[in-house]
């Protein structure tokens, strides 16, 4: 696939050079009957695998032949190094192996490194925010060709495990919950072993802004598998793009986990976790 890449890459940029990735949003919209979306996946990315990669293609698949929605663009968002988690590489390795990866394997995803450059932590909610604004608010949204302007709905994309968090009383905030899947919305890629059903049925309020797209080829690989494997010196070939592998190899990379994190700023961990998919928001 032919190189797309950004003018400034990403795992370079800090909070006074950041500049918003849009070489790979499409501004455009080709069916003016449709709602232009744009997907966002929060995670750790430590490191990325080819199933947080399959998620957007399982959703892009399900949004055209299921719903009215053009989808615009796709979005990883690395957790910043104030996400203190085991396994967790350091945030210029995480983006520089997400942008390996969508370089190499796809033409519509992007890597945002603002979430990532962050000096705290960044509440998931806030995150779409971010993109809420840019998107929105500095680029004007998505344009249809009568040449009249509309604003493009933001949406998380995440794994199963955020349903099944979502839905336990207490562990995210009611206020984030509102803001999450009242404002934006979520499409949640199945998994085996999560009771989807079950946990949708604490959720009723935002009901209708939550898709649940199945796994046609399920897949369950974890960024913490592939630690594992790696730590064993086991080999991850065809779990985890090609030149990402060998930037692991470059980097002495996962040799070891990191010490435990420590909680979150209004919500636990474990929420956070579940976001992403294989290993969570933040994954």
């Amino acid at each position: 696939m032919a190189s797309n890449l950004p003018l400034q890459s990403a795992s370079l940029q800090t909070l006074q050079n950041y500049t918003f990735p849009r070489h790979r949003l499409k501004l455009s919209q080709s069916d003016p009957s449709k709602k232009p979306l744009v997907l966002v996946a929060c995670g750790s990315f430590s490191p990325i695998t080819y199933l947080h990669l399959r998620m957007f293609e399982m959703v892009s698949d399900y949004c055209k032949f299921n719903t009215e929605f053009e989808v615009m663009g796709g979005y990883l968002s690395p957790v910043s190094d104030a996400y203190k988690k085991a396994g967790l590489a350091a945030s210029t390795h995480r983006l520089r192996m997400c942008e390996l990866a969508v370089d190499q394997t796809s033409d519509w995803l992007s890597v945002d490194p603002w979430e990532t450059i962050q000096s705290d932590y960044m509440p998931t909610a806030k995150v779409l925010d971010h993109f809420e604004h840019e998107i929105n608010e500095v680029l004007g949204g998505a344009e249809r060709p009568d040449g009249s302007r509309v604003p493009i709905q933001i949406s998380l994309l995440a794994g199963a495990d955020l349903i099944q968090t979502m839905s336990t009383p207490g562990v995210w905030s009611e206020a984030d919950l509102n803001r999450i899947l009242g404002n934006y919305g979520s499409f949640i890629v199945e998994r085996n072993g999560t009771d989807i059903d079950e946990a949708l049925t604490n959720l009723q309020p935002w009901k209708d802004k939550i898709y649940v797209v199945p796994q046609l080829v399920h897949n369950d690989i974890s960024s913490t598998k592939i630690r594992m494997f790696l730590r064993r010196e086991m080999s991850v070939q065809y779990l985890i793009p090609a030149p990402v592998i060998q930037y692991i190899q470059e980097n002495n990379l996962y040799e070891e986990d990191s010490a435990s994190s420590v909680g979150s700023k209004g919500i636990s961990k474990g929420a956070e976790d579940s976001a992403a998919g294989s290993s969570g928001s933040k994954s």
